[in-house]
């Protein structure tokens, strides 16, 4: 097996296309594509021509004689993958489709909203077509929402993905508006007047709650929160973070789970090395968490996280036995609540081995703890900790396991407890609503001709990085129908019109004293905390306040006036 998937995968499919004998699967058009947690390399027909590591987005293909200790049992996933799926009947070439050219040309304008993964891939498919311009706005001054501010600091070959999407916003015909808050300094109705197509991409910015009592005490949040804190969301820079406590409990134990534990207790001096941000990093460098405790209320089994996030994870502790008695090791340990773990899969074999690991004294640890639900939050000023409730797990009427509380009940000390049970999205301007799924109705992307959803506000809090790119295609088609049909032409005597497009969207804004981020004032951002971060050894140091970054794009738009005025 000459090359190796070594993470979740983005799902972008670029080393599909780029693999001259179509060994990665499964390939778009295959059942599992875009929903599997990562791709696979077939070891009977890989030619080891390295053509699909130049192509990955995030550098997770790499060569087998250059896998870690941490990343060998990715080998064994890859080659089993093969023996359930074979593959020997497939076409031995990658297939590309013809691209799709609108039957009645014209000039189109889109405006996409929301600057994250999903926006940015739905402006690199409508870019494909060279009659359509793209507009893409964001409430930040900053683009790529959850790759900036929701990627954990010590994943930074994931957020490699960055190259793509600066690759996508250098287009000439691919316009930014950062700093533009929809339903606050602009309408969805008025967009609406100004361009032929209007996308939301705005994802699902609430998160759910425990609904235990307790809940709203200081120390006691989100711990999508606390990953903003981290990586600098400006919204979040000033959450009041207390780690002067020796455990922190996090409810819910997804990917975001897993990452928050990581960070809490990864070595300071390893987090220097990356993107986290500066206030984050001080408080970690002083910080006295010593364990980290994740809950899940049902059993390993059915636990959220992904098994390459799991093998991650062990990682940490293998790295740790490998330290031995020096600082800086992390144990991971398994609690299963009584539950046996069965099967033999991957997943299955790393939680068994957890399970029957050591504890080190004095070592800094991740207990992940299953069966178990929190009752309520403790404390009067502030969070103490969390009592939790013991489950079982009995069988739905479709056989699915679900958690049963029983009557025993323990007390958890801690001096922070984040809740980490999912996202949900929240009404978007002028769209309608569903309370139930957190989603814009939709039929394929479509909410009505001119009207579009991509995204997590299209399918719910769904899928990877990558999974953004078939979302924004199934839209993309469902613009490129309504274009083709008619569905889009202005109306006869309209007011405003298209023609205007951006430039009077601008003109409306400034009269509203809207500070508008453009493309020239992001890369001059961009280049700020690039600076920052090479003097101090690092890729990036964030620019978090929201005045700062406005300053930094507005200095470089009077550099550029003066010079167009000499």
């Amino acid at each position: 097996m000459p090359y190796v998937v070594t993470q979740s995968c983005c799902a972008d499919a670029s080393c599909v296309v780029a693999c001259p004998v179509n060994c990665i699967h499964p390939a778009p058009g295959e059942p599992g594509f875009a929903t599997a947690e990562m791709l696979y390399v077939d070891p009977r027909s890989c030619v080891g021509c390295g053509a699909c590591t130049t192509a990955c987005p995030v550098g997770a293909i790499v060569p087998d004689t250059a896998l870690t200790p941490e990343q060998e049992p990715f080998r064994a996933i890859n080659a089993a993958y093969y023996d359930v799926f074979p593959h020997a009947d497939r076409t031995p070439l990658a297939l590309v489709p013809a691209q799709r050219r609108l039957r009645r040309p014209r000039e189109v304008r889109v405006a996409v909203v929301g600057a994250g993964p999903a926006g940015l891939y739905t402006a690199d498919e409508l870019l494909k077509h060279p009659e359509i311009a793209v507009d893409v706005l964001d409430r930040l001054p900053v683009p790529y929402g959850l790759l900036r501010a929701g990627v954990a600091p010590d994943h930074q070959q994931t957020k490699g993905a960055e190259r793509l999407f600066r690759a996508i916003e250098s287009q000439p015909r691919f316009s930014y508006l950062l700093g533009v808050e929809v339903g606050r300094d602009v309408s969805h109705a008025e967009l609406a007047e100004r361009y032929d197509a209007v996308v939301h991409a705005v994802g699902a910015s609430g998160d759910r709650r425990l609904d235990v009592p307790g809940e709203d005490l200081p120390g006691s949040c989100s711990a999508t929160a606390l990953v903003g804190w981290y990586n600098g969301h400006p919204d979040h820079a000033d959450l009041a973070v207390d780690l002067s406590h020796e455990r922190v409990v996090v409810v819910g134990n997804g990917n975001v789970a897993l990452d928050v534990a990581r960070v809490l207790t990864a070595d300071p001096d390893e987090l220097a090395r990356t993107d986290i941000a500066d206030h984050a990093l001080a408080a970690l460098r002083g910080s006295r968490v010593r364990e980290v405790v994740v809950v899940g209320r049902r059993g390993p089994a059915e636990a959220s996280f992904t098994t390459p996030e799991l093998i991650g994870l062990a990682g940490l502790a293998q790295r740790g036995a490998q330290r031995g008695a020096q600082p800086g090791g992390v144990d991971v340990l398994v609690d299963t609540g009584g539950a046996e773990i069965r099967g033999d899969d991957t997943r299955a074999q790393v939680l068994r081995r957890l399970a029957s690991a050591t504890p080190h004294p004095g070592r800094r640890r991740i207990v992940l703890r299953f069966l178990a639900s929190p009752v309520r939050v403790l404390g009067a000023e502030r969070a103490e900790g969390v009592e939790l409730v013991r489950n079982e797990l009995e069988p739905d009427a479709d056989g699915v396991p679900r958690a049963r509380p029983t009557g025993d009940r323990a007390v958890l000390p801690a001096g922070m407890v984040l809740r980490s049970v999912g996202y949900r999205g929240t009404p978007v301007d002028g769209l309608p609503h569903d309370p139930v799924t957190g989603t814009v109705p939709n039929d394929r992307g479509r909410v009505a001709p001119g009207s579009y959803v991509v995204g997590w506000a299209k399918r719910g809090p769904s899928g990877y990085l990558g999974t953004n790119k078939s979302c924004a295609q199934e839209t993309v088609d469902r613009i490129l129908d309504d274009l083709d049909a008619g569905l889009l032409d202005l109306p006869a005597g309209s007011s405003v019109g298209r023609d205007a497009g951006q430039g009077d969207l601008r003109a409306l804004l400034a009269d509203r004293g809207v500070r508008v981020v453009d493309r020239d004032g992001w890369q001059a951002i961009d280049r700020e905390e690039r600076r920052r971060g090479e003097a101090a050894g690092r890729p990036r140091a964030k620019i978090s306040g929201l005045e700062e970054l406005r300053s930094v794009a507005d200095r470089r738009g009077r550099r550029l006036l003066s010079a167009s005025s000499r």
